[in-house]
């Protein structure tokens, strides 16, 4: 069965969907078989692997018109894609009984096949966040170690507290993941010691280093595997999803 983790941070340009990519890549390369899930109405993590637009997305899955409809985008590794017209979703289902629970009763139809389920959270923490959080077992949260950045972590970890009381009873934070780090800069260093002050042990040991093939790959539509094999990203990304592994394993 398929462990289900979600990435999530409302603030923007932090590197989720960079890790949501690099992240389910690095899995399918250590030969795991991982869906990512685009819950994002920019649809940059469909964008980023350069998936064609179908007839079935996310947002008519959860309008309940079809089933999750993944697209394989290389071995061990599956899709389903956004569009913008997921964007509307959030007002459309505001209606629907039981809507923080679409996403999940679409998941349980394929957790057999894999054993992880990705998902890429929009960066707000509206409905289909709620679907995200009320689906997984874990929460991984990128964050850029910059000042700013550490801003919302109160307003995350408020919101994961509260769907684990109300929701979802399983969901716990898996890690917090630190990006764009740059071991020169002092201000990175000391929001790294800030972040280890709140999270502890959650703080993951492995830091995804600042990087131009990270911000390179998306505009060839690959993943930092397939686009630069030996870069630091994907030594980094390699390593995190080494570390992801040991506390994360899925049941058989």
């Amino acid at each position: 069965m398929a462990v289900v983790i979600s990435l999530l941070n409302h603030k923007g340009g932090v590197g989720k969907t960079t890790s949501a990519v690099n992240i389910g890549a690095g899995l399918a390369e250590l030969g795991r078989k991982v869906l990512l899930i685009d819950l994002d109405p920019q649809a940059n993590l469909t964008i980023s692997l350069g998936v064609p637009r179908q007839k079935q997305t996310i947002y008519e899955a959860l309008r309940g018109e079809g089933e999750l409809s993944p697209v394989n985008v290389k071995p061990n590794m599956d899709v389903v894609i956004s569009s913008l017209d997921l964007s509307g979703a959030e007002m459309e289902l505001i209606n629907e009984a039981g809507r923080e629970y679409i996403l999940r009763e679409l998941i349980n139809q394929v957790t057999d096949d894999y054993e992880f389920v990705i998902i890429d959270c929009p960066p707000s923490l509206g409905l289909l966040t709620l679907n995200a959080l009320t689906s997984s077992k874990y929460v991984l949260i990128p964050l850029q170690t910059e000042f700013l950045a550490v801003q919302g972590l109160a307003k995350i970890k408020q919101v994961i507290d509260k769907v684990k009381a109300r929701l979802n009873t399983q969901l716990e934070i898996g890690g917090v993941i630190p990006t764009m780090y740059d071991s020169r800069k002092v201000l990175n260093r000391e929001v790294i010691e800030t972040i280890v002050k709140h999270f502890g042990e959650k703080v993951f040991k492995t830091f995804v280093r600042d990087n131009i093939a990270l911000a390179e790959a998306p505009a060839q539509r690959k993943d930092i595997f397939d686009y630069q094999p030996k870069s630091i990203g994907a030594t980094d990304y390699l390593d995190l999803c080494h570390e992801i592994l040991g506390r994360i394993e899925p049941k058989s």
